[in-house]
């Protein structure tokens, strides 16, 4: 006999639709925000300039969740096409939650997110650990999607070594980004740490100008 209650919840991931919304930061964000020194001030973005942009996404068995990340305002209606792109390729995202990101994070770092104060992070090929100038993340200009998937590499090694089974992206799993991501991203002019030159690749990172 057929499992009806697995037909039922296939009917219902299946009959999802997609759903997206853009707001203001309410002040319980914000204060997560102070809380969490994801901002500060002198960091070179307002609080008044960023977004909370909310979106239907798969989970990593293709049910249908709620995500949430903070954007910069110029950037967050065209983020909400990606997003719906993204659900229609039924591409997994593991975590994409403020407490995620912004509260207790999950053991297993695969944390996906936008906005956060800090200086852009150094290519594994080198000994330091960050730069100088403020990442695009600093702005709410940068998404990192399933960051243990998608490593950040560079001559052969990456920072986090429960990503290293992904350095090899010949051979695709599920959370890997895709040439049809990369292509909702393209769609709004976005680009991709994965198609730097050289030996440090981004595979998580997309950005307004691709670093």
């Amino acid at each position: 006999m057929p499992d009806f209650l697995s037909l039922a919840a296939v009917a219902l991931t299946l009959a999802t639709p997609f759903q997206s919304s853009v707001a203001p930061l309410p002040p319980e964000v914000r204060s997560q925000l102070r809380k969490a020194e994801v901002w500060q001030r002198g960091c070179p973005v307002a609080l008044k300039d960023l977004r909370l942009l909310t979106v239907t996404h798969r989970d990593f068995d293709g049910r249908p969740q709620t995500g949430q990340l903070v954007v910069n305002k110029s950037v967050a209606q065209p983020l909400r096409r990606v997003f719906r792109k993204l659900y229609g390729l039924y591409f997994p995202i593991r975590h994409l939650s403020l407490d995620a990101a912004y509260g207790k994070h999950p053991a297993d770092g695969d944390i996906s997110g936008s906005f956060e104060c800090r200086k852009a992070a150094a290519s594994p090929c080198t000994r330091a650990t960050t730069t100088t100038s403020w990442s695009n993340h600093a702005y709410g200009f940068a998404v990192d999607l399933n960051p243990v998937e998608n490593p950040y590499v560079g001559c052969g090694q990456s920072r986090d070594p429960s990503a290293q089974r992904y350095r090899d992206r010949s051979r695709h799993r599920r959370g890997m980004v895709t040439r049809q991501v990369v292509a909702a991203f393209a769609s709004i002019g976005w680009e991709w740490g994965g198609a730097w030159t050289g030996n440090t690749k981004d595979y998580m990172h997309f950005s307004t100008t691709g670093h």
